[in-house]
Formats: structure tokens, sequence, C-alpha cells
């Protein structure tokens, strides 16, 4: 599984995921400043699922049509750990019963919640 950090991850978060294993390329380092459809783009290009803090990628999935094969991982609200984020893929991860192709899955405190589309 590859993933692509949307530039509002922390790089933090994004190097613990590379020291363990993770495929991940990281926006805020390789591609800053550019727009959302960009970051899908690339995410659909690369078979990558996107890690972000962004609720326009809903948006952009369901009213727009961007539809990345290895889907999107909203993740509310942005942790204040810096390296909460890559715990959180960390668990996602080892979760057996989530498949993330072709969804949107929102992550908060209290829930995981996946839609396909």
């Amino acid at each position: 599984m590859k993933f692509l950090a949307n530039e509002n991850v922390p790089t933090a978060s994004v190097a613990l995921l590379k020291s363990s294993g993770f495929d991940i390329s990281a926006i805020g380092l390789d591609y800053a400043g550019i727009s959302d459809e960009e970051v899908m783009s690339i995410s659909i290009e690369e078979d990558r699922t996107i890690i972000t803090y962004d609720s326009d990628y809903g948006e952009l999935i369901f009213k727009k049509g961007y539809k990345p094969n290895a889907g999107v991982i909203f993740i509310r609200p942005q942790p204040l750990d810096s390296l909460e984020t890559a715990r959180i893929i960390q668990q996602l991860t080892s979760n057996s019963d989530l498949s993330f192709k072709r969804t949107l899955t929102v992550v908060d405190s209290n829930s995981i919640r996946q839609k396909k589309y």
C-alpha cells in the first residue's frame, strides 16, 4: 500500500511512517503549494492513498468526480501531536477488516467511518 501525505500532514509523521517501512510521498516536501485537484491527480497516477485533514476531498470525490482507486483517509480534527497521524495510519493499516480501495475513510477521536465510491 502506498500513501500520499497532503501538505498539512506533519513531516514528523511522514518520517515515522517511512522509517516503519511505509511507502509514502509528501506533498509538502515534493510538491508544496499545489492544488487539491493536483493532489488528486498525483494520487490517481501513482495509485496512492491520500492522507489529509482537509474536508474538501469529500467534495472532490462526490461532487467533482475524482475517484482515486487507492482511496482517501480524512482525519479530523488535526491532532496536536505531530506523530499522532503516523500512529493512526499504523493502526488503520493493521486492521484487516478495513479496505481503502475507492473509499473515503473518515477518522475522528470516536469512530472510523467509510463510504465507498
